[in-house]
């Protein structure tokens, strides 16, 4: 808390007492011992209260071999060559999906980028892939533009479909959960319906999307999964931000 940056209490008093305590502070693990512990120490003896409501801890991110990053020894890959090679959105959900969100330690392995955009961003991509694929035939082959309108969605009767719309309550759990700041238990729920999605559904649903079922399926089918592509979207960007354009392409009822 900025008590000495704002000149508290020789000025700045209500834009001070607006802000404190402040909702939440995040730092290090290893400033336990030093901020966070002198921030208790001043708010206890100046207002007789902590300086926040929450607390984030992060853990340390080390090197593979499980000791500290050094330059010298060149003991981690360049952040900027990792970034290039498997994008900025990966190397984030790698780390939001690693026990450093928990305050434990996360021994740093490029593989494991690699796998999070293998395994969850490339699957994610060619679902919506598929899902445009089939929007466009629909379009030039059936003369049946797709117009997302969530109100007017019929209730399907395909259990795959009643399946996989279970969007709402991951949409509730989020909110619920990041409300608390447990921020851990989020990234996984979102990654687990994620494969969900697309090795489930998708797979599953594959003639019905390509509309060897009828029309009236295949646009059910595709209104199922374009649903969740949508609704995910206030889960977490960072997950969905190759595919965010989607939802505001569909939203101001656009026809494609």
């Amino acid at each position: 808390m900025p008590y000495a940056q704002q000149h508290y209490p020789f000025e700045n008093c209500k834009e001070f007492e607006n802000g404190f305590p402040a909702d939440f502070i995040a730092e290090g693990i290893d400033q336990t011992r030093g901020w966070f512990y002198t921030l208790l120490v001043l708010s206890t003896a100046l207002f007789g209260k902590p300086p926040f409501k929450n607390l984030i801890a992060n853990g340390l991110v080390l090197a593979s071999n499980g000791q500290k990053m050094s330059k010298r020894k060149k003991s981690y890959p360049d952040p900027m060559e990792t970034v290039h090679k498997y994008g900025a959105d990966a190397l984030r959900l790698y780390l939001i999906n690693s026990p450093v969100v928990r305050a434990e330690s996360l021994k740093f392995k490029e593989e494991g980028v690699r796998d999070i955009l293998k395994d969850v961003f490339l699957p994610w991509f060619n679902a919506y892939r598929f899902l445009m694929q089939n929007v466009d035939r629909l379009a030039k082959e059936e003369n049946s533009p797709f117009l997302y309108n969530q109100s007017k969605m019929d209730v399907s009767e395909n259990y795959m479909d009643r399946w996989i719309t279970f969007t709402q309550s991951l949409i509730k759990f989020v909110k619920g959960e990041m409300a608390a700041y447990r921020l851990y238990t989020v990234v996984p729920r979102l990654v687990k319906f994620v494969d969900q999605l697309t090795n489930w559904y998708v797979r599953m649903s594959r003639r019905r999307l390509k509309g060897d079922s009828g029309l009236a399926d295949c646009k059910a089918a595709i209104e199922t999964l374009f649903s969740p592509l949508w609704k995910q979207t206030a889960c977490g960007k960072e997950l969905l931000q190759g595919c965010y354009n989607l939802a505001a392409l569909f939203s101001q009822g656009h026809q494609w």
